[in-house]
């Protein structure tokens, strides 16, 4: 019996560093977007590149296991080279792999992470096993056992069994922790309804949950300043809008800017913890996995547990690799103590 259980994506990562890259800002009358470009048909120099494990269901499981939650994975590997370097990977780890599924007909998944010289990434990924979850490969005994589930992104036909894993964890009395991703949301706020409607906890970013609501948030006007006010009224709709249950917890994280929370009664707003950035990769999962353990673990303390999350994310992008930084919960106390200006507000 485990206190947590993960469903995932689990890849073998290629970091790939060059100074070659450019940083390019396209202006439109609404945004800004940015994107990543090399020279067109060069051949570009790598200063550095390095390979891991990662994945939504193996980084969050890392997590959760760091953080002294007994814990097992769900994700589906090949039988290839690749899946050979995800086993090797958690031998060391404190983490229960009897619910993993090894499928020969599939290839493991594989991602290709180009990485600027401001540590922000573009991400080339093959989802292979990723994308094939099928109902019949879940272990519904061992969702059954658990305290938690925790269920990261899911893309292409493995988006199919998120809502008979949500609907089955909740009747049964297990707390969700619902963390969208784009290929879920991308099937619209009536699909996504029946996955939320069981989730305890639900984690977006901006863009997601803009998506997902199909709220845009408004720039800033000669007659109105949105950026001054405490918290966007558009983030606040959107908070609103994903909120379906009155025991729900919804969180939408936002960059730099740091992340909201919103609980029915008032919104939260919790800055970024500051501190190096070598690589993003992995900030979205050691947050929103470290809210889902905090909160239960301060007592359903919403702005403390944001805190919590937004320290151990900070240590996440410290380091190359989406688990190397990742903090134990003393540890992230211990950050806290050090810093005491750092803080919460409400609105």
């Amino acid at each position: 019996m485990c206190d947590v259980i993960t469903i995932g994506s689990a890849t073998m990562d290629v970091f790939v560093e060059s100074d070659d890259a450019n940083i390019v800002s396209v202006y439109t009358k609404n945004k800004k977007s940015e994107f990543m470009s090399y020279p067109y048909g060069a051949k570009v120099e790598i200063e550095d590149f390095t390979s891991q494990v990662g994945g939504g269901g193996v980084n969050t499981a890392v997590n959760f296991a760091n953080l002294g939650y007994k814990t097992s994975a769900i994700f589906k590997i090949g039988d290839d080279i690749y899946s050979d370097g995800v086993l090797e990977a958690f031998k060391n780890k404190d983490i229960d792999l009897s619910n993993i599924i090894q499928d020969p007909k599939e290839s493991t998944g594989f991602s290709i992470i180009l990485v600027s010289f401001q540590g922000d990434r573009t991400v080339l990924a093959h989802r292979g096993a990723n994308a094939r979850i099928k109902k019949s490969d879940i272990n519904f005994d061992a969702i059954k056992n658990a305290k938690l589930l925790y269920i990261a992104p899911m893309n292409g036909d493995s988006t199919k069994v998120l809502d008979d894993i949500a609907t089955f964890a909740h009747d049964n009395n297990v707390f969700v922790c619902f963390n969208a991703g784009s290929s879920s949301i991308k099937k619209g706020f009536n699909y996504l309804k029946k996955i939320l409607a069981n989730a305890n906890i639900v984690v977006m970013n901006k863009e997601e949950a803009s998506l997902a609501t199909q709220i845009q948030e408004r720039p800033d006007t000669r007659e109105t300043k949105y950026s001054e006010e405490p918290l966007h009224p558009d983030v606040k709709e959107m908070l609103k809008k994903l909120k379906i249950r009155d025991y729900q917890v919804i969180v939408i994280t936002d960059g730099k800017h740091g992340a909201y929370a919103y609980d029915g009664n008032q919104f939260y707003l919790c800055p970024v913890f500051d501190g190096p950035v070598v690589s993003t990769l992995g900030a979205g999962d050691a947050f929103a996995s470290t809210f889902c353990a905090a909160l239960e673990r301060n007592r359903l303390d919403i702005g403390r547990s944001l805190m919590y999350a937004s320290v151990n994310s900070a240590g996440a992008v410290s380091e190359f690799g989406a688990t190397q930084g990742l903090l134990t919960f003393d540890e992230i106390e211990e950050k806290l103590k050090q810093h005491p200006e750092y803080t919460y507000k409400t609105v």
